[in-house]
């Protein structure tokens, strides 16, 4: 007989914080905070190994679990003399997703369950209080219609505002026991309307009903892009938790609310949240009433006349500081609680580790490194590689005017620019068409989940700190400003108005997360600048990592920013990127449209001077640190115009015939230039261009060692090569002319002639190569294009369905194919090592980014990986990770 379910309660669990992958995360936290002695209110987890067996067996449940969550429930009962179902002393209970990866707001929950027509006077009479069970009630009559029996929400919010109206109210704790007795009739009038047959009566049914609809909500549209985001497997599951019920409705002396024991924003190390007197859970993170600040420091700050916890909760406020305190000791991390007062009773409902801006990790991380709770080395494992590239995006210049229309809350740090659009459909439609937008929102909800994925950043006229939109926005790195209340949004009109001024979608508007600002327009926006915590967390990575970190870089604004994102070299230099600039572009045509090689030498020699000072400037920048320049790599066709138009104004540049510019484009032309004629075969074919490069390249190193005094490495790449003749052929034109320049100069340079692996061939005759080639470095975006037999260009049609139904693992020219191009790469390493044990090996296609491709180079030993200069402190968090965990492997051996 399996065990399907955990309980919790009374200082003691069956379960415990380890065993989050059977109880989810929010289950196994109850265990541990139960175990920790805190007040926790008790209750049972169904386990997510249940949601497995639900999905396999057609929607099913193991024999065993009625009996199971039977008695689960009987504990909890005689545990607060309470029975479910009981009609004189009831027994209420809420029924909570619970995943192993915390997914905010992505899966449904049901408060209140238990109440019927019956129940409810039981529970008014023993609170003494009609108002609150009659209250208590409508919402759970809302929550569980809409969770189980598919009743839209906003059939019963119109019904309650229609009401309100009539009585001349605005707020709901306006209204009285009889108003909410009569709504409670509206209600299950609604619902006999929408679902067709009376609100269920029979706690046992409205329970199992709801421990349906948990497991039926891991698979909702929602949920699914959630996980797919944040690339949560399928195969997890849910867990389901049921708890007794804590009140934060029951009048003055009860609240409700969520606290951080750190700030998510910032990293601060001060008790951070919102709390809500006379309420339940959800109306904190709806936005429906405005939170109150829970710390007197923070309300001033917030410049709010609404009275503190601290101050209006005193011995609870004291409380829930004791348990911060000694729940971040514990988990030795920054804790996101939940918590309800009952009656002046405080109880916790939730602790997890919480999500935070990547400005709050480096802090964070770094704090609980000098506060003692972590080490140094621990500290690098707590700051995820990819969310540094929220602090890699522009911020407002302090210097710009800021036309100021509305001000909220800074709910998640950054700046963004974009039109305005009002739904999460235009949002994403404005995406493929490469617009960027700003998502417009009275409030977020689960379902926009994808428009705020597809949008620069999130504004909403209500909701706190707390609210959907801010904890999402944080997960994503986006910035957002909430709680807006000036502004007026119409969806039917697709206006925004606030004092006066009406914009409609399409606008162009900035938001400031970091001040909580909306501006009009387009504002002027600053590099970011990367110190303090960020620099102290780099340094700490940089001890411990193995591989280096250069760059992808082609301009000097590119070699410039990659240095001060502590690029170690560059890996990448394209050389054709520089051929389109200014008057290049004409001689380079006048190269390919030569007739014999006198004529193309004469055309390279125009255009050796600009490629001589290119990489002077390069290697001044890198500064002694190695400079890897791939030959001139695609086809000569792209060189070439595509209109008429431009054939008039190439012939008339270059002097020749509209005629032969045509037969020549004919000439060239490929039906798959990806495998055509580029690459060494250009090289070889001509191999007066590779002279000129390799020409360039020997007399700018000649030139910047002695202009700057630091010794210049140039590492010449021939691209595209799949036999060692290929590149000994190209390598001979090399050798010579830095013999050449050096017979010219009286200078030496100390450089390598190496190749990029990028074809299938290449990488199992590795071996062969490596007798002559002094490096390798992995191109592995072309090598996924010829490996997979699929175009970057042209793959978004399928690769989506590809992930989804799980054929591939991701977006292979994201993260590296381990199994595929990654055996390959494997193989290359391999074979050319064991030919030439020192030779240099790295990567360059853009995998050298990507935090999981970065841990596969560390697994297959490479020496380094390059990458765009702003993936530059993401390779190098990565590779410090990556490591790390070697380290960690190799002494579990």
């Amino acid at each position: 007989m399996g065990k399907w379910v955990y309980s919790f309660g009374d200082g003691k669990a069956e379960g415990q914080s380890s065993m989050r992958n059977l109880l989810g995360g929010k289950g196994a936290n109850l265990a541990e905070m139960s175990n920790l002695g805190l007040p926790v209110p008790p209750g049972f987890t169904i386990t997510t190994e249940v949601c497995t067996y639900y999905y396999d067996h057609g929607q099913q449940y193991p024999d065993e679990l009625k009996s199971q969550v039977k008695a689960a429930l009987d504990a909890v009962g005689a545990l607060t003399g309470r029975g479910f179902g009981d009609p004189e002393n009831p027994l209420l209970v809420s029924v909570r997703s619970g995943a192993r990866a915390s997914m905010p707001g992505m899966m449904d929950t049901v408060l209140n369950l238990g109440l019927n027509d019956i129940t409810v006077e039981a529970l008014a009479q023993g609170a003494g209080d009609p108002r609150f069970a009659y209250d208590s009630y409508r919402r759970f009559i809302t929550m569980y219609s809409n969770v189980v029996l598919g009743v839209e929400h906003h059939a019963f919010e119109e019904a309650l505002e229609y009401y309100k109206e009539g009585k001349g109210v605005s707020l709901d704790t306006e209204l009285g026991a009889e108003d909410w007795k009569h709504l409670v009739g509206k209600y299950k009038a609604i619902v006999k309307a929408e679902h067709g047959a009376d609100f269920p009566q029979a706690p046992e049914d409205q329970l199992w009903g709801a421990i349906g609809a948990v497991f039926d909500s891991w698979m909702i549209p929602r949920a699914k892009k959630y996980r797919e985001l944040n690339s949560i497997p399928e195969s997890w599951g849910t867990a389901v938790n049921v708890q007794a019920m804590v009140f934060g409705n029951m009048g003055d002396t009860s609240a409700t609310g969520v606290a951080f024991t750190r700030n998510p924003s910032t990293g601060e190390r001060a008790l951070y949240g919102e709390f809500l007197i006379n309420a339940q859970g959800e109306d904190v993170v709806a936005g429906i009433r405005t939170p109150q600040d829970i710390t007197e420091k923070a309300r001033i700050e917030a410049k709010s006349d609404r009275p503190s916890m601290e101050l209006a909760m005193p011995d609870s406020y004291a409380e829930l500081v004791r348990i911060y305190g000694l729940l971040e000791n514990h988990y030795r991390d920054m804790q996101d609680m939940e918590f309800t007062i009952e009656s002046g009773k405080l109880w916790m409902l939730q602790t997890r580790n919480g999500k935070r801006t990547a400005k709050a990790a480096l802090r964070i991380a770094v704090d609980l490194a000098a506060e003692g709770l972590i080490t140094e080395e621990e500290a690098i494992g707590r700051v995820e590689p990819a969310a540094l590239d929220q602090l890699l995006h522009p911020t407002i210049d302090p210097k710009a005017e800021r036309k100021v229309i509305a001000a909220g809350l800074p709910a998640s740090p950054g700046a963004a620019t974009g039109e305005i659009v009002f739904n999460s459909e235009d949002a994403e439609a404005a995406r493929k068409a490469e617009r960027k937008c700003i998502l417009v929102r009275v409030e977020t909800s689960p379902e926009d989940i994808h428009g705020m994925h597809a949008s620069e950043g999130i504004l909403t006229t209500r909701g706190g700190m707390t609210s959907h939109a801010a904890v999402v926005a944080r997960g994503m790195g986006k910035p957002c400003v909430s709680g807006v209340g000036s502004i007026r949004v119409d969806y039917k009109a697709g206006t925004l108005s606030v004092a006066g001024t009406t914009l409609n979608a399409g606008d162009k508007i900035t938001i400031d997360g970091s001040t909580g600002q909306v501006l009009l327009g387009e504002v002027a926006m600053l590099e970011p600048s990367l110190s303090g915590e960020f620099a102290t967390l780099m340094g700490w990575a940089d001890k411990v990592r193995t591989m280096k970190v250069r760059t992808n870089a082609d301009t000097p604004t590119d070699a410039r920013a990659a240095r001060n994102f502590g690029a170690e070299g560059i890996g990448l230099c394209r050389t054709e990127h520089m051929f389109f600039e200014g008057d290049r572009i004409v001689a380079v045509r006048e190269m390919i449209l030569a007739d014999d090689v006198e004529g193309r030498r004469a055309a390279l020699a125009k255009i050796l001077p600009y490629q001589r000072q290119d990489f002077v400037e390069l290697f001044t920048i890198m500064s002694g640190l190695p400079v890897t320049i791939r030959l001139l790599d695609p086809p000569l066709h792209e060189f070439l115009p595509h209109t008429d138009e431009e054939v008039r104004d190439v012939a008339t540049s270059t002097g020749v015939s509209e005629d032969k510019l045509r037969r020549r484009m004919t000439e060239l032309h490929e039906f798959n230039p990806m495998l055509g004629f580029r690459g060494c075969r250009l090289a070889i074919a001509f191999p007066e261009i590779a002279e000129m490069q390799a020409r360039a390249i020997f007399e700018a190193a000649v030139q910047a060692a002695k202009e700057t005094g630091a010794p210049v490495t140039p590492e010449v790449m021939v691209p595209l090569v799949f036999t060692k003749m290929e590149f000994d052929i190209v390598k001979a034109r090399i050798d010579a002319m830095a013999k050449a320049v050096a017979a010219e100069t009286g200078g030496t340079v100390d450089y390598q002639v190496g190749t990029m692996i990028e074809l299938p061939r290449a990488a199992l005759r590795a071996g062969d190569i490596a007798e002559t080639a002094e490096f390798f470095s992995f191109g592995t975006n072309d090598l996924t294009q010829t490996a997979l037999g699929i175009s970057r260009d042209d793959a978004a049609t399928f690769l989506g369905a590809y992930t989804q139904k799980g054929i591939l693992a991701a977006d292979p020219f994201i993260s590296i194919d381990q199994e595929g191009v990654g055996e390959l790469v494997r193989i290359g390493v391999e074979r050319g090592r064991a030919v030439r044990p020192d030779i240099k090996l790295g990567i360059c296609g853009e995998h050298g980014g990507d935090p999981a491709s970065v841990a596969f180079c560390q697994d297959v030993g490479l020496d380094y990986v390059s990458c765009s200069p702003y993936r530059v402190p993401i390779a190098r968090l990565a590779a410090a990770q990556a490591a790390l965990a070697a380290k960690a492997a190799k002494a579990a051996k």
